[in-house]
């Protein structure tokens, strides 16, 4: 049996020291947000296994209850590198409501209270990501506070991923779902939504 990737092997492959260098950071999130093929070929040779058995569910809640940082770097594999390994396909989405579930079990602890600023924008990713109101309402709230109480080094950062979260947000407002996504999951856009997609709508 090959061995799986530990939470610890995880969060140091996604943040690399990022979660405390602004530096490092500024290398690091260009990979997560538009690492491109390359980038999705990587994460699928070195962690679409572990993705495939943190989707059944035991082990996903097994790192969860170990600390905040075992329960992110599970939220990081369903919520993240399933997007990247799993690019358009249904199957990128497939594991979003398991994320969620993890990422709102450790909300009520304060766990993210724990984690870094660049920790804790992953960590609520799951929230942002999801099609239901109340989630982006919360998501913008939690980055909100973020914004606020970020350190100086790493407010922009802050303050930009508050901007994405807005985004998203008014994207659920107009069109009550992310018409991005219709394609992969086989939804039929509404003429409204072939307008947005036509002017470059979409994350």
């Amino acid at each position: 049996m090959i061995a799986l990737p530990s939470p610890a092997t995880v969060h140091g492959f996604w943040f690399g020291g990022s979660a405390t260098s602004p530096e490092v950071l500024k290398t690091h999130a260009p990979l997560w947000f538009k690492g491109g093929e390359a980038f999705d070929r990587l994460l699928t040779a070195q962690f679409q296994p572990l993705l495939e058995t943190l989707s059944a569910g035991p082990l996903a809640r097994d790192w969860a209850a170990r600390g905040p940082r075992e329960r992110l770097a599970a939220i990081i594999v369903l919520d993240q590198m399933s997007r990247n390994i799993f690019r358009g396909s249904p199957r990128a989405f497939a594991q979003d409501m398991l994320a969620l579930h993890l990422c709102k079990v450790g909300l009520e602890a304060g766990e993210d209270r724990a984690l870094s600023e660049a920790e804790r924008v992953f960590f609520y990713l799951p929230l942002e990501h999801s099609e239901v109101m109340g989630d982006q309402e919360q998501s913008v709230a939690l980055f909100t506070r973020l914004a606020g109480e970020a350190r100086d080094e790493f407010r922009d950062f802050a303050k930009n991923t508050l901007n994405y979260a807005h985004q998203h947000l008014d994207v659920i407002r107009q069109f009550g779902r992310f018409p991005h996504r219709n394609a992969a999951v086989g939804r039929e856009s509404t003429e409204a939504e072939k307008e947005w997609l036509a002017e470059g709508g979409g994350f």
